[in-house]
C-alpha cells in the first residue's frame, strides 16, 4: 500500500487564517500541533475536534482529524473526516488520496478505488495514487486494471520498483508466473539491495518449480538481511524439498533463534524429525506447535503420528480425537475424514 501523508502534513496543514479574529481557535490549533509533535495523538484529536466546532468551514481541520484517526486505526472515522474536508474543498487531490487510503484500510476497496481515481484526475503525476489504485484493484481481482495502472505509474516513473512489484503480484494471481519473474528481475535490476524484491523473486521461482533459482534468490535476500527469520524459513523449505534434511533443520533452527515462537518453523522441524524416525524429538516439536497454535488440528494429527510410532497409543488416540474435534469445529470435512480413518485403524491395531 502506498504511504500515508506525512505527520508534518497533518500537523501543519491547519491554516491560521483566523489568527487575528479568533484567538481561541488559533490557540486550539497551536496546542493541537504541539500535541502532535509530542506524540499525544488522542489529546491533539480532542483539540482539533474543538477547533472544528468553532470553525466548521475549514477543511484543513477535518483533514488533520482524519490523519490522526488513521494513526489510531479508526479508518472509518478517518474516512468520514476526509469526506467532510472534501465537501469543503472538492478539488483537493491530497484529501482524496487520504480518503482512498482510509477506505482501503477499512475494507471498502470499491470506494477506495473511486477516491484514488479522483486523486489521479486532479493530480495526474501522483505516482503513489496509481500504485494504491493498483493494489485495491488487485484486491477486487481486477488484474487487467491493476496491470494497466502499474504501467501508467511506470510511464511516470520508470524506476519505480514498487510498480513492478505490484505488477508481478497481478501476474502471480493470474498464474502467469514466468511474466511475474521477468517483472521482478527488472525490479531487482533497479533495486539490487531490496530484500523484499529478492523474497518475491524467490517465491515466484518456487511457484514455478525452480528450486535452485528460488534458493539463490532467498540466499541473496539473506545476505541483505541476515537476521530475518522468514528468510531462514524460506531457505529451510527449499532445502527440505531438495531432501537436504540437515541443511533444512539448520535453517529452521536459525529461524527459531531469531523468532522462538515461529509456528511454521517448529512444525517443519517436527515433519523432518518424523521422517527421520526421531519420534521423541518430533513429539517435542509438535507439542511446541500446539502450545503456540492450540487450534491447529494438523499439529494434533502429526503429534498423534509421532506418538503412535513411539508406541504411546493411548496418547496418540487422545491427540487424534482432539484433531478430529478441531477439524469438525472448523468445518474441514476432508481433515475430519482423514483423522477418523486414522483413529479407526489405530483402535483396531490396539485390539
Amino acid at each position: 500500500m502506498a504511504p500515508l501523508p506525512s505527520i508534518a502534513q497533518a500537523g501543519k496543514s491547519v491554516g491560521l487564517s483566523n489568527q487575528q479574529t479568533n484567538p481561541a481557535l488559533n490557540n486550539l490549533l497551536q496546542e493541537g500541533r504541539k500535541r502532535v509533535n509530542a506524540g499525544d495523538i488522542t489529546g491533539a484529536l480532542v483539540l482539533y475536534q474543538q477547533a472544528a466546532n468553532l470553525e466548521r468551514n475549514n477543511p484543513r481541520i477535518f483533514s488533520a482529524m482524519g490523519y490522526l484517526q488513521t494513526l489510531q486505526g479508526k479508518f472509518s472515522d478517518a474516512a468520514t473526516a476526509y469526506q467532510q474536508a472534501i465537501a469543503l474543498e472538492p478539488n483537493n487531490a491530497d484529501f482524496y488520496y487520504a480518503l482512498g487510503y482510509s477506505l482501503a484500510k477499512a475494507g471498502d476497496n470499491k470506494g477506495a478505488a473511486a477516491a484514488y481515481r479522483r486523486t489521479i484526475d486532479l493530480k495526474r503525476n501522483q505516482v503513489n495514487a496509481y500504485l494504491a489504485l493498483a493494489v485495491v484493484l488487485l484486491r477486487q481481482e481486477d488484474y487487467t486494471g491493476a496491470m494497466e495502472t502499474c504501467q501508467q505509474a511506470i510511464a511516470l516513473d520508470p524506476k519505480n520498483v514498487e510498480a513492478y512489484e505490484v505488477m508481478s503480484s497481478s501476474f502471480i494471481k493470474q498464474g502467469r508466473t514466468g511474466q511475474a519473474i521477468q517483472t521482478l528481475q527488472k525490479a531487482a535490476q533497479l533495486a539490487p539491495r531490496d530484500t523484499g524484491v529478492q523474497l518475491k523473486l524467490g517465491t515466484a521461482w518456487w511457484k514455478q518449480g525452480n528450486k535452485g533459482a528460488a534458493l539463490y534468490a532467498f540466499k541473496r535476500a539473506l545476505q541483505l538481511e541476515p537476521r530475518n527469520p522468514q528468510i531462514h524459513l524460506h531457505i529451510g523449505k527449499v532445502l527440505q524439498a531438495q531432501n537436504d534434511v540437515n541443511g533444512a533443520l539448520d535453517a529452521y533452527q536459525q529461524a527459531l533463534s531469531l523468532e522462538p515462537n515461529l509456528v511454521d518453523a517448529h512444525a517443519s522441524i517436527g515433519e523432518l524429525l518424523l521422517a527421520k524416525q526421531d519420534y521423541l524429538k518430533a513429539i517435542v516439536a509438535y507439542r511446541h506447535v500446539i502450545t503456540l497454535a492450540p487450534q491447529n488440528p494438523q499439529a494434533y494429527y502429526k503429534l498423534a503420528m509421532a506418538l503412535k510410532e513411539g508406541d504411546r497409543t493411548s496418547e496418540a488416540i487422545t491427540a487424534l480425537e482432539k484433531a478430529r474435534d478441531l477439524y469438525r469445529l472448523q468445518g474441514q470435512t476432508e481433515g475430519e475424514k482423514k483423522v477418523e480413518a486414522a483413529l479407526e485403524a489405530l483402535k483396531k491395531s490396539n485390539g
